[in-house]
């Protein structure tokens, strides 16, 4: 009886543990914060494709509509094709059409990331990200995409606009000071995106193993000499020809590490400061070294789920306040 007893104790601690990780109300300032980055990201990366914008997403751009069509599936049940992907762009056939729904979708990105209709927003966002990746597949379709619509994906789920938003501002306007309230919705956004994020580096390491180059401890070299990505030329660094090989070997072995164990280092308070600081280290570097700049960039605002309320609060509210008091005096 003392054992099952223990048992049942063991079982319901951890079940009291797992709805705390995921579903005790949290403070939305993190989520809040992502809302921000994000949709500044969202709205410069699909912007640039103002730049020729019947090329890269016309029906017969770059990419044609109808060459992704061809690009299909054979159903397991009967053997015939089935098209498994939606882009609202297969469907838009005319130019001002195209221009129409794309000023939109800026609209739309912009709005997120000033925080103006928020939930709305995101909802909107999402579905417009996810139409662009999948019209630019698979010629154009990177990381950046990926992260981009997974932040958007579970923006949707929190209350996202709830601090550092117009909706925040406007509710003040209307009388409403009732301070911001811990949210469940806010605890489970900010998890599924940890969680991601350690499934992202979980797998970029254990796909970094079946790499040569990375076993042997070169790859990072190979990345700084590669003059395709290169916007900083750090071929010097081969003329210190002591040190050079054990550098490159070091940062190529310690990136494989830190991708392999993020998902654990990152969970403890002592090695999480230093596991964030790695992704601001590799993600600066890939953003400052190979000229990915966005890329580097999102990722690092990916990292910023595991940031504690508090701080973000810390960080965060002085700026959202002179802010706030700035557009107030503008009235």
């Amino acid at each position: 009886m003392g054992v099952f007893a223990d048992t049942r104790g063991y079982v319901a601690e951890a079940w009291q543990a797992w709805n705390r990780f995921w579903f005790a109300p949290k403070d939305p300032a993190t989520l809040c914060l992502i809302r921000v980055l994000a949709g500044s990201m969202l709205f410069y990366t699909h912007l640039v494709w103002s730049l020729d914008l019947e090329a890269f997403l016309g029906q017969q751009g770059w990419i044609p509509v109808k060459y992704l069509h061809e690009l299909v599936q054979l159903s397991p049940y009967d053997g015939q094709k089935q098209w498994s992907v939606w882009s609202v762009f297969f469907w838009i056939d005319s130019t001002w059409l195209l221009w129409c729904v794309h000023l939109f979708a800026l609209l739309v990105f912009f709005c997120l990331m000033v925080g103006l209709f928020s939930r709305v927003a995101a909802v909107l966002a999402y579905l417009l990200a996810v139409s662009y990746a999948q019209r630019i597949s698979p010629g154009a379709f990177f990381g950046l995409d990926k992260v981009n619509c997974m932040l958007a994906m579970y923006l949707m789920l929190g209350p996202c606009g709830a601090r550092y938003s117009l909706d925040s501002i406007r509710r003040l306007r209307r009388g409403d000071t009732e301070p911001v309230r811990p949210r469940v919705t806010a605890n489970l956004a900010i998890r599924l995106i940890q969680l991601h994020m350690c499934v992202i580096y979980l797998f970029s390491g254990l796909a970094k193993l079946h790499g040569e180059n990375w076993r042997v401890g070169t790859a990072v070299w190979w990345a700084l000499a590669n003059q395709e990505y290169q916007s900083i030329d750090m071929t010097w660094i081969a003329n210190w020809t002591t040190v050079a090989p054990v550098l490159i070997a070091l940062a190529t072995h310690a990136t494989v590490f830190w991708e392999l164990f993020y998902c654990c280092l990152v969970w403890n308070r002592f090695t999480r400061p230093l596991t964030l600081w790695m992704a601001v280290a590799v993600h600066g570097g890939i953003a400052l070294f190979m000229g990915m700049i966005t890329f580097g960039v999102v990722m690092i605002y990916g990292n910023l789920a595991f940031l504690k309320p508090p701080t973000v609060r810390r960080w965060v509210d002085p700026v959202a306040e002179w802010f706030a008091v700035r557009m107030a005096g503008s009235d």
